[in-house]
């Protein structure tokens, strides 16, 4: 597997570090009889097998384009009931008046993802897609809509393409 240009790795046993332009990422590969090396300009990848294998390589590929494009997803404020806003203190997203609750609602942002609420819209981004992903799970969980019939209280975050 050939390593882009402006992309450096750097393996520790079978943990996989790469720096690029748009941050790090890191990851620790659990696969027994795995080895990955650096040769050159080259990653060699050694496992058991052919799918484990082009697992690794996916990943890898994964990490190389988060730190040189990096991965961003966007969401809309959608609500029919009560309009209800979007806030970020530290690593927590909160978010307030959620169908008129008195309690804000909390989700939790991992690793180094950026999340940008500006009026309707609230930007996802970071170099980890693993954590960009998971972040947006974790919003998505906290606006569970229960004990209310989902055709009528369609409020939330829905995701724009």
């Amino acid at each position: 597997m050939n390593i882009p240009e402006g992309i450096s790795v750097n393996v520790d046993g079978l943990l996989v570090k790469v720096k690029g332009p748009k941050g790090e990422v890191e990851k620790r590969f659990m696969m027994p009889k795995t080895s990955i090396k650096v040769e050159g300009s080259a990653l060699q990848i050694s496992t058991t097998s052919l799918s484990m294998n082009n697992t690794i390589e996916a990943i890898i590929a994964c990490m190389f384009k988060g730190v040189s494009e990096g991965y961003m997803r966007k969401l809309k404020v959608v609500y029919a009931h009560f309009p209800f806003s979007v806030e970020v203190k530290g690593n927590v997203v909160n978010i307030k008046n959620f169908l008129g609750e008195r309690l804000n609602r909390t989700a939790r942002i991992l690793g180094n993802t950026k999340v940008e609420p500006k009026g309707q819209e609230v930007t996802i981004s970071g170099s980890d897609k693993e954590a960009v992903g998971q972040t947006v799970a974790n919003i998505k969980n906290a606006l569970k809509i229960n004990n209310k019939d989902s055709r009528v209280f369609q409020d939330g975050l829905y995701e724009i393409r």
